[in-house]
């Protein structure tokens, strides 16, 4: 996804809602599931919908008179996709510098930290393990 196809909050929305359904839901079906209170509007899901192929983040199939999404892309590609523009733009494609900035601007709790700890722990060992194939 280039820059300029970023998704939007609401479009973030919706696609949870589809990968949630894991599928080819119709716009009727992502509207329930994503705003059950009737927080938007049919026509509004539909036009984000039709953006979101635009995007290539969906694709359309029409079945009779209905028309059913299905992602091109999973969650972890899209969210890896903007991590890397967020690095690549905010942090001038500093992964450290992105951490330090996360760890200077939030209170961590002890519990947190051991997390973080065991991520990087295995990480590394992951990559160890890599460098000895």
């Amino acid at each position: 996804m280039p820059n300029d196809k970023r998704l939007t909050p609401v479009e973030w929305e919706i696609m949870d809602s589809i990968w949630k359904l894991d599928g080819s839901p119709s716009v009727r079906e992502v509207l329930e599931n994503a705003f059950p209170n009737g927080e938007k509007a049919y026509t509004t899901i539909q036009t984000v919908m039709n953006t979101l192929v635009k995007k290539n983040v969906l694709k359309i199939e029409k079945i009779g008179l209905v028309n059913f999404y299905s992602p091109t892309k999973s969650r972890d590609e899209v969210i890896q996709t903007e991590m890397n523009q967020i690095v690549s733009r905010v942090f001038s494609g500093s992964i450290p510098a992105m951490a330090n900035y996360l760890f200077k601007s939030k209170d961590f709790g002890i519990n947190e930290i051991e997390q973080i700890k065991k991520l990087l722990d295995q990480r590394e060992n992951e990559l160890n393990g890599q460098n000895h194939d």
